[in-house]
């Protein structure tokens, strides 16, 4: 007979291990299942997000930003250094340690919660079984109440420009350099594209990013995009839009990419290192097999209803693999909402107030409704700006590039949309979250009352400007 759980989850990245938890403290039998497995070949919990993705990438994006700083900016404060040198070992370590760290702690947090942690592949059969293929290769077969998939995202492949793991690489790849690359390429100008070809700028090399889309950042304001791409070629990151890759081969350990650019003319690029970062696809790999009634769309990714549910009686799936953006916070209000479902309790997730993040310096943090979105619903709108260059703050930390941006509903004085590019934007942005959340009008913002001298002002006086109300800078 197999050993039966209250709720199985297959998968513990950052939708699945929440998920895991949250079933443990609502007091049912627990068990989540991941396969991951390092470059080492060390196993351990976290999935992308911690291994491969959100935090490897910020700890880089810091130290790599210090380094910067401690070279274009530390004189300006009157401090003197003397020569500043970069060690991409110590710093690979520092990387490796922080997320040891954090996956031991998600280890530690499923045992708290009573939740069984099991490393290997897990395959859903029908009737809500559950394969489970240990690391070793030992099997056993296991069932559930319920089943929560969370198998997560992989890197999507380009034909043109295959991976081979030393000179043309994924964003995993992309973190585990030894060495500053010379001359290096990047494939895609999205979040995953600009974060790492700034970390390696920062460090020195030289960075060409190709996007194929003629829009730089067509998912964001495009007023926001404008600045950023602005700031961006300030600081040497060469981007090249409606640039379309048509190859890459290795030869004398360099890559020769070519691609048509925005007027249809055939270029070349020659580059030591080329990251292929063009967005990320849902893993199934192994995950169903047949008669388990879960359905997969043309895409790849696993059919489920507003409620995470999908077509099969007490089969849920969250995260990367369902519809929606490959956000881990998303995945992780989805997995936690699941789990609160099966134990009958009421759960919700606002789709409408995701916010989105670019850590690069400035920072981009948004959150609900573009300009562009507005205008084109009809629904009648007033803006409200106010840029970092007016801000105290902003000045004493030598970063007052940027602007934060409302977008505001006329007639009603609603927020429906907040954009920031600037200092910490992904902080100031939580404020925005939680406005839209409540519902709040600019007039809420305006009345709140802001610590001075703080960034998050810019968001207050942003709200002011929309009525022509500013205090810190003329309204027009």
């Amino acid at each position: 007979m197999s050993e039966h759980y209250d709720v199985i989850v297959i998968g513990g990245g950052p939708a699945g291990y929440p998920a895991a938890i949250r079933a443990g403290q609502n007091g049912l039998k627990v068990a989540c299942i991941d396969g991951w497995k390092n470059y080492d070949g060390s196993t351990t919990f976290g999935g992308t997000c911690l291994n491969a993705g959100c935090i490897p990438s910020k700890i880089l994006l810091e130290s790599s930003e210090l380094y910067h700083r401690a070279h274009t900016e530390f004189a300006t404060h009157g401090i003197k250094t003397g020569e500043v040198s970069i060690d991409i070992a110590a710093m690979q370590k520092r990387k490796s340690g922080i997320v040891k760290t954090m996956t031991l702690g998600i280890v530690g947090l499923l045992k708290a919660a009573g939740v069984t942690a099991l490393q290997g592949r897990g395959t859903l059969l029908p009737g809500r079984q559950v394969e489970f293929v240990a690391h070793d290769g030992t099997r056993k077969t296991l069932s559930a109440t319920h089943v929560v998939l969370a198998s997560g995202s992989v890197p999507t492949p380009l034909k043109s420009a295959p991976f081979d793991g030393k000179h043309i690489v994924d964003s995993w790849g992309a973190l585990e350099f030894d060495a500053v690359p010379k001359r290096l390429g990047v494939i895609g100008a999205g979040v995953i594209g600009l974060e790492l070809g700034s970390v390696w700028r920062r460090l020195g090399a030289e960075v060409v990013v190709l996007e194929a889309m003629p829009e730089f950042l067509s998912i964001a304001d495009q007023q926001l995009a404008k600045e950023a791409l602005k700031q961006f070629g300030k600081q040497g990151l060469d981007v090249r839009l409606g640039a379309k890759v048509t190859g890459a081969a290795v030869k004398k350990n360099a890559v020769e990419v070519s691609y048509s650019d925005a007027k249809g003319a055939t270029q070349s690029l020659t580059v030591d290192k080329l990251i292929v970062c063009i967005g990320r696809r849902p893993y199934t790999e192994g995950l169903l097999a047949e008669g388990t009634g879960v359905s997969v769309d043309a895409r790849g990714f696993i059919e489920v209803d507003d409620h995470c549910h999908t077509g099969a009686e007490n089969v849920w799936a969250v995260g990367d693999c369902v519809r929606g953006p490959m956000l881990a916070h998303k995945g992780k209000e989805e997995g936690v909402a699941v789990a609160d479902r099966i134990a009958g309790r009421h759960a919700h997730v606002n789709y409408a107030v995701i916010p989105s993040v670019i850590y690069t310096a400035p920072e981009i943090g948004w959150v609900g409704q573009t300009e562009e979105q507005v205008k084109a619903s009809g629904v009648a709108y007033k803006i409200g700006v106010f840029p970092f260059m007016a801000s105290g703050r902003a000045r004493a930390m030598e970063a007052a590039q940027g602007f934060a941006k409302l977008v505001i509903g006329r007639d009603d004085d609603r927020i429906l949309g907040v954009h920031v590019i600037g200092p910490m934007a992904g902080e100031l942005i939580a404020e925005a979250v939680l406005a839209l959340e409540y519902g709040a009008s600019a007039e809420d913002l305006q009345h709140t009352i802001h610590a001075h001298p703080t960034l998050s002002e810019a968001l207050h006086e942003a709200a002011l400007a929309a009525d022509k109300r500013a205090i810190d800078m003329p309204n027009r």
